[in-house]
């Protein structure tokens, strides 16, 4: 399912069709997630660099809201190392130092779970968070895993965070090779407010560049880490070892974008320290928490 940047046909998991009951993805949600990572049309190409490409799209019925699309290539790791790495949630408080905090809620089947994920925006905006419906499919010797923001009634918006909308995140890995991969990240996220132009243009030429390149030096130190920490505990790949709560849908419910309160950062000037590359959003390059 290509589509270009003109087309006014909502994309992604079935909830983004108009749709108000929460499903687990199917087959051709992976499908057409898988071809809009490949699609190459409407796309604008902003970043091209050392293996890393970035791509924009505006999306048409809504200017404040932007797709993006990053995609690495990883010589030196293979895709189930990648797979293992996005799914391992104590590994990710090691590497994403974005993250203010992250942690699995349910069980919804063998493959889609309930998670919370908070994490930091380039200063002085304020920092955001979800709760989203993830799932996740092998597909041969490549993987797919993907999301969208659904509301839970024990985890409500907090009054110290702007809580964003996920209408279609995720990641394809494509297997090229026995120790080699690509990965391709789509996202479009509403953010709940009017952000400035700095902000996007960051985001497309550095934030998105940098986190990738982050991800694959995770990625690297990852089985050694591993072998330290619960080296055969992977629930995602065995689903009997998942020590989380199970769930019905029935209790879940999508969340709309426009039901959140909208925050005007439009006129926020970016700070002295992130014009200077400090911290807060950026992440540091410093790799000793990996060990």
């Amino acid at each position: 399912m290509e589509k270009s940047a003109a087309s006014t046909e909502p994309q992604g998991p079935r909830p983004v069709l108009g749709r108000d009951s929460v499903q687990v993805p199917d087959d051709q949600d992976f499908r057409s997630f898988r071809s809009e990572c490949e699609a190459e049309e409407g796309w604008n190409l902003t970043y091209s660099k050392a293996g890393v490409s970035v791509w924009v799209q505006a999306v048409e019925m809504d200017r404040t809201l932007h797709k993006i699309k990053c995609r690495m290539e990883c010589r030196d790791v293979p895709a189930e190392t990648l797979y293992d790495v996005l799914h391992d949630i104590e590994y990710r408080k090691k590497w994403d130092s974005n993250v203010i905090e992250t942690f699995d809620i349910a069980r919804l089947t063998v493959n889609a779970d309930v998670g919370y994920y908070s994490w930091r925006c380039p200063k002085p905006l304020k920092n955001r968070d979800v709760i989203t419906l993830r799932s996740w499919l092998p597909m041969g010797t490549d993987y797919i895993i993907m999301n969208y923001s659904v509301k839970h009634p024990k985890y409500p918006p907090r009054k110290d965070l702007v809580r964003a909308v996920s209408i279609q995140t995720g990641y394809l890995i494509q297997s090229t090779g026995p120790k080699s991969c690509v990965i391709t990240y789509l996202a479009q996220v509403d953010p709940k407010g009017s952000l400035p132009k700095w902000v996007v243009n960051k985001s497309s030429q550095f934030l998105a560049p940098k986190a990738m390149k982050k991800m694959y030096k995770a990625c690297v130190k990852y089985p050694e880490w591993k072998q330290k920490h619960q080296p055969h505990f992977k629930p995602w790949l065995h689903p009997e070892q998942s020590p989380l709560p199970s769930l019905a849908l029935s209790e879940l419910s999508v969340q709309h974008a426009d039901s959140l309160e909208n925050i005007d950062e439009s006129a926020v000037t970016e700070s002295r320290e992130e014009r200077l590359g400090g911290a807060g959003g950026e992440g540091s390059d410093d790799d000793t928490s990996l060990t």
